[in-house]
């Protein structure tokens, strides 16, 4: 593409309208999802309630903040109403992106693909112009009020979209999930209570057919997005897909945040009309926002500056998920470099860890008590994932240090099952985890995976 192409392209616009129904349908199901977080009782069952939390490297600063975490979430999600009417935006944006990050990080074991797609598309949205109309920032400035705002806008979040589905589709080209059926052979089947889907899970073709039916669902759905004649058709499979994954698993939000995002691929008319509904629900005047004006970047500068970073936030996105090829072992073993990759339900994993605490000094050792120090759910996604043992090993050394055991020796006796495979031992147990450092190639610590996983 020649240089011309590329200015030609920056240089073109579009009507804002679907940038301003992403915000709106944006903010409104974020405050959704915090408000129904906290109804649950999550907020002290997973911040509050543990002793102890598995931090991200990196970010071992970032802790939960006692009872005050819950006002991390009020802001949370009064900066959710904030962006959803388009009011102090760039102000409510940056302020969702901060404190939603926040407790992302404040533990790792509440990891879910799509929170890590939340953070980072609130992170694209600073950039965006998404309040230049039909918000309360345009209602009240005339100079920011702008019916046409430019097209690469709109297209960064499609562009987002799609690197979701494409890469979530390649992650399922391998073996385990293409040839064994494997999560999906063991998950559906425990459906058997749901109406007319009940029967059918129990029939192993039928975990086949939804195994290859997923992987060519997210390779193919960004083009039929994309292109205008396949779009209502793309439209319906996303609602299918996305209601059934809802039905058939607990993934909360997610389901509704993509079915609504998908609205961004259609004509800016779709997007206008409902913005016509809004206005006489709300009983605003919707024509007091159409204009000819163009949205202009408040200085060059300020426009170059949000292209270049955007550029850099793409190119990130695009090759972060393909890290896990610097690390030897299999992926689904090791799980060096498998978050942030999206790949989405491909494991069913499960584990048992035993931890030995031996003092050097008298040769005395005991086992620990997981229950002490962490939750169920901790402990449960503790024993499959080699950083939270080491993490975990590391604390415990702390822990018996501060009870007056100098250099205590940490071993662990740890078995895993990973995808329908019979349970094999997973950490050497006659390595001493204090030694260990989390730079170190897991595969000098982790006893090797006797099979192999082929594909992406």
């Amino acid at each position: 593409m020649s240089t011309s192409s590329i200015r030609a392209y920056f240089n073109r616009t579009s009507n804002g309208a679907p940038l301003a129904v992403f915000r709106i349908l944006f903010g409104v199901l974020m405050l959704i999802s915090i408000i129904r977080f906290a109804a649950n009782g999550w907020i002290y069952k997973l911040y509050i309630e543990p002793d102890f939390h598995f931090s991200y490297a990196g970010f071992e600063w970032v802790q939960p903040l006692g009872s005050y975490t819950y006002i991390l979430f009020l802001i949370c999600g009064l900066s959710a109403i904030f962006v959803s009417l388009g009011l102090k935006y760039r102000i409510a944006i940056i302020t969702f992106f901060l404190s939603f990050t926040y407790i992302e990080l404040m533990d790792k074991t509440t990891y879910l693909n799509h929170y890590y797609f939340i953070s980072i598309l609130s992170f694209l949205m600073i950039f965006l112009p998404a309040n230049a109309y039909f918000s309360m920032d345009a209602f009240r400035n005339k100079q920011l009020r702008s019916q046409q705002v430019p097209a690469w806008t709109i297209d960064s979040i499609k562009l987002l979209l799609c690197i979701v589905y494409f890469y979530a589709g390649l992650a399922k080209l391998n073996s385990d999930w293409l040839i064994r059926a494997m999560p999906l052979e063991i998950w559906l089947p425990s459906k058997y209570s749901l109406p007319i889907l009940g029967d059918l899970f129990q029939q192993s073709w039928s975990h086949y057919a939804f195994s290859w039916a997923g992987a060519l669902y997210d390779l193919a759905i960004p083009f039929l997005l994309l292109i205008r004649r396949t779009r209502v058709l793309a439209f319906a499979l996303v609602v299918v897909f996305h209601l059934l994954t809802r039905v058939l698993f607990p993934i909360g939000m997610f389901p509704y945040i993509m079915i609504l995002s998908a609205l961004i691929f259609f004509d800016a008319g779709l997007h206008n009309k409902i913005l016509s509904y809004l206005s006489r629900w709300l009983k605003i005047s919707k024509s007091m926002f159409d204009n000819s004006e163009i949205y202009t970047f408040p200085k060059k500068w300020v426009k170059k500056a949000s292209i270049a970073l955007i550029t850099l936030f793409f190119i990130l996105q695009l090759t972060i998920p393909f890290r896990y090829l610097l690390y030897p072992g299999e992926l689904f073993w090791t799980e060096e470099g498998y978050r942030f990759s999206w790949r989405v339900m491909l494991m069913e994993k499960t584990g048992y860890a035993n931890f030995k605490v031996v003092n050097p000094d008298s040769g005395q050792r005991f086992y620990v008590d997981n229950t002490q120090f962490l939750t169920r759910f901790q402990e449960k996604q503790m024993s499959f994932q080699p950083d939270f043992i080491l993490e975990y090993a590391h604390f415990l050394e702390d822990h018996y240090e501060q009870q007056g055991i100098d250099n205590p020796e940490i071993y662990v006796d740890s078995y895993v099952a990973l995808n329908g495979r019979g349970s094999q031992p997973y950490v050497n147990p006659d390595i001493d985890l204090t030694t260990i450092t989390e730079s170190q190639n897991r595969q000098t610590w982790l006893m090797p995976f006797n099979d192999d996983i082929k594909g992406l």
